[in-house]
């Protein structure tokens, strides 16, 4: 199934974007690399994206800005934010709204444990799952308003 998905790491360290190609090269999976916010979007224009592996602290449009925009215009994508200078209490913010999956602190190793956050994101990409629960919400809130009346 990681087959048919598609990974976007966006990180303005064109260096560090060509470690994690080495990094993940033999994961099952397509991975693209953007330098920017606005290549990442233009990207998502064009490719279908499943998770966006995000750097906080970027010039011009930083990954906070990204990530609001791809939940907006791309709600089932999971987010992966990763930084040195991210405040814990905007990360949990995030995360307790399920803009992002994981939280990854700079710096760190690249190594099993980043690949295996990667790879469980890819895993938790499930758009039908979210439609589901929406559905099931809107069902339950119809049901309750109709005993009620």
């Amino acid at each position: 199934m990681m087959y048919d998905r598609t990974v976007l790491f966006v990180d303005d360290d064109e260096i560090f974007l060509k470690l994690l190609e080495l990094n993940f090269r033999d994961e099952p999976y397509t991975k693209l690399f953007a330098t920017s916010g606005a290549e990442a979007l233009d990207i998502l224009q064009r490719e279908e994206v499943h998770v966006v592996v995000v750097d906080v602290v970027m010039p011009r449009m930083d990954g906070s800005e990204l990530l609001r925009i791809v939940r907006r215009e791309y709600p089932d994508i999971v987010g992966v934010v990763m930084s040195t200078y991210a405040q814990p209490t905007d990360i949990m913010t995030a995360m307790d709204e399920q803009w992002i999956y994981r939280y990854i602190a700079k710096p760190w190793q690249l190594g099993e444990d980043f690949v295996a956050v990667i790879r469980g994101a890819v895993e938790n990409y499930d758009p039908l799952r979210k439609h589901e629960n929406v559905s099931s919400e809107s069902r339950h809130r119809s049901d309750l308003s109709s005993v009620a009346q």
